[in-house]
């Protein structure tokens, strides 16, 4: 490449709550038709979450952004849906003038890459989705998603720390919850290092996304015409969790099963926010290979 990996270049497109604000990893004139510009990128994770991804992948340009309400853009209050994060997707593509482009989308940007992908097939030529906790094609829909209009509404009451102590709770939980789940009491916040007085605020994106990030109703139709160029991934250590079940539902909903990928949930993540790294060069060489 004629920049180097350590590079990037920093631009927005939008304005105002539309703000997206997107890092370019080295030359997007290198892309080729075999291969094209990777967009990376999570919800609520922001692109410092995907920089090791990036660095591993120095065969392309790789674009990693801040979601909606994430990171350098603007927060606020007003709840995030994944058709909104699909048209923020998309204005990036075309302000790139890549299309297409290769998509690795994790975790709730798993979402968001399938609601872009039905919505903008033209814009991809192959998706991966990394563990989408998606509650839809699960046999304890109704049990998830009232967990996830629970944290709503705890986050709203409570603030951040009661619902963080239920989030943490619920994307641990092994396997599929029964309705004791919900009567089960509250955990401590304390247990997980969070603190139990609301500082008042209301801006935090991970709840704004909630449970629309969950409940999507997936274009099972539209989706399925991407065949191959569609692949939904799980790490190979992150067991029965909620987003690896629904990984595993999306991939049996569309005819297939999910393709396994090192690590857990954060597999492709260095060592960032304070956690330790997952396993980001084995997960960028399984991801090559996917991408082809």
């Amino acid at each position: 490449m004629t920049a180097a990996r350590g590079s990037s270049d920093t631009r927005t497109v939008g304005e105002g709550a539309d703000l997206i604000t997107y890092d370019v990893h080295g030359d997007l004139a290198d892309a080729s038709p075999d291969r094209p510009v990777l967009l990376a990128f999570g919800s609520p994770m922001d692109a410092v979450g995907f920089l090791a991804l990036a660095e591993q992948l120095d065969d392309r340009p790789v674009v990693t952004l801040d979601p909606r309400g994430s990171g350098r853009n603007p927060r606020g209050t007003d709840p995030m849906t994944p058709e909104q994060h699909a048209e923020d997707l998309h204005r990036v593509v075309e302000a790139l003038g890549a299309a297409p482009v290769d998509v690795f989308g994790s975790s709730g940007g798993a979402v968001n890459a399938l609601a872009h992908a039905a919505a903008y097939p033209e814009d991809v030529r192959r998706v991966v989705a990394h563990e989408p906790p998606l509650a839809t094609y699960l046999p304890d829909r109704e049990t998830l998603l009232a967990a996830c209009a629970d944290l709503e509404q705890t986050y709203e009451r409570d603030g951040h720390g009661h619902a963080m102590a239920q989030f943490i709770a619920l994307v641990m939980a092994p396997g599929e919850l029964d309705a004791a789940y919900l009567q089960q009491p509250a955990p401590d916040p304390a247990a997980f290092g969070m603190p139990a007085e609301d500082d008042g605020s209301r801006d935090d994106p991970l709840f704004r996304n909630l449970p629309a990030c969950n409940a999507l109703e997936l274009d099972v139709e539209r989706l399925g015409t991407l065949g191959d160029r569609l692949v939904l991934a799980v790490g190979e250590d992150s067991g029965e969790t909620f987003a690896a079940r629904g990984a595993r539902s999306v991939a049996r909903a569309l005819g297939g099963e999910a393709v396994v990928v090192p690590g857990d949930h954060g597999g492709f993540m260095g060592e960032v926010y304070g956690q330790p790294a997952g396993k980001p060069e084995e997960f960028a060489a399984a991801l090559r290979e996917i991408l082809g």
